[in-house]
Parts: structure tokens; C-alpha cells; sequence
């Protein structure tokens, strides 16, 4: 079997949500498994805020499971067009696998939640390209030949899957946002299952 990690910060679950669509998808190609991972929460002072182990939902992601994993879908709420503090505290420790090469050509995607429907969906899905590219990963959208991009009344980009959650995340995912990312999950454990000669 093959793990896609699907690796995510969520405050207040509606990025959760997301990459659980995501992981459907994933997890509907055969010979694939969906790994699901998070982050803990920073304090101002960037040190962990949360126990080595959480109480619930994903367990923390380690650099092992970044190295093992045949691609990787990326998520984070918005936070000023950027992506959440958390989530790029651990994209910056990942500079041992950057030096040893360890993601060169493993396909990878990225997906957004955001408060307000123009709050910077697209900013924050290039922000988490970035490091994905200097890592050398194959970084793919959604095409628009998935017909819910162009209908949408909610979120959804050729970027990547996102959510307008609302205010205090209290939106549910719109049927659109959901087979968007779930499109958007079968697309990456389709293409690592190609690149894998499987």
C-alpha cells in the first residue's frame, strides 16, 4: 500500500473537515492508504502548546511520516492570505529532508478553509506551494474539467480544495466544497500510484 499524508492544521475543524474529503478520495484508488496528520498549536513564543500526544482526532505528524509518504495533501486556515503559524513552524524543521532530497518528485496538492469567502483562499494555497516546490515536490491543482469549479457557491480553486467555513467556523462544507476535495484526493493518490509504476 501506498501513504498519502494528508498533514493539516485545523482551530476550529473546518480544515479538519476538508482533509477528511480529501482522505475519501484518497482512500477510493486502489493500493492506497490515507495517512491523516496535524500539527500542534504554537504559543507566542513558538514552543508547542499541546501535549506530545493529542486527546483527540489525528496524531502529530513527525518527519518520518513526511519521508515515507508517496504524496502529500497540505491544508491550513487562512490567516492574513498566509498559512497558519503552526503549520509553517513544522514546514520550517523539515530542512534535513530538503538536504537530503527526500520529497524530489513525490506529487503533492494543498487546501485552505477561510472565514469570509474573499479571505485569501488563493494567497494562502500559493503560500504552502512554496515550500512544497523547494523541496522539489510535483505540486498539482484541480482541473477544470471537475465541473463543481465552475459552479461553486461557495469555495473551490483550481489551486486547491477550500471551504468558506463562516464566521467562527460554523458553515458545514457545501456539497460543491466536498467532491471538490475529494476530486482533489483521488486525483493525488491517482498520480503517486502512476508515478510509483503501480
Amino acid at each position: 500500500m501506498l501513504d498519502i499524508l494528508v498533514l493539516y492544521y485545523s482551530r476550529q475543524g473546518a480544515t479538519r473537515k476538508l482533509a477528511e474529503c480529501i482522505a475519501t478520495g484518497v482512500e477510493k484508488v486502489a493500493g492506497v492508504e490515507a495517512r491523516l496528520r496535524t500539527v500542534p498549536a504554537l504559543t507566542t513564543v513558538t514552543a508547542p502548546l499541546e501535549p506530545e500526544v493529542p486527546a483527540s482526532g489525528a496524531p502529530y505528524v513527525e518527519l518520518e511520516d513526511l519521508e515515507a509518504c508517496a504524496g502529500l495533501a497540505l491544508g491550513s486556515p487562512t490567516r492574513f492570505g498566509n498559512m497558519a503559524a503552526p503549520l509553517k513552524h513544522f514546514l520550517d524543521s523539515t530542512g534535513a529532508l530538503w538536504f537530503k532530497g527526500a520529497l524530489i518528485g513525490k506529487p503533492a496538492c494543498v487546501f485552505t478553509s477561510t472565514g469570509s469567502l474573499h479571505g485569501g483562499q488563493e494567497t494562502t494555497l500559493v503560500s504552502m506551494m512554496l515550500p512544497l516546490l523547494h523541496h522539489g515536490m510535483l505540486v498539482m491543482g484541480l482541473p477544470y474539467s471537475e465541473a463543481d469549479l465552475q459552479t461553486t457557491p461557495a469555495g473551490g480553486t483550481p489551486y486547491g480544495a477550500s471551504h468558506h467555513a463562516g464566521p467562527n467556523a460554523q458553515a458545514p462544507l457545501h456539497e460543491a466544497e466536498a467532491r471538490l476535495a475529494e476530486a482533489l484526493g483521488r486525483r493525488l493518490a491517482d498520480i503517486a500510484v502512476r508515478l510509483a509504476g503501480r
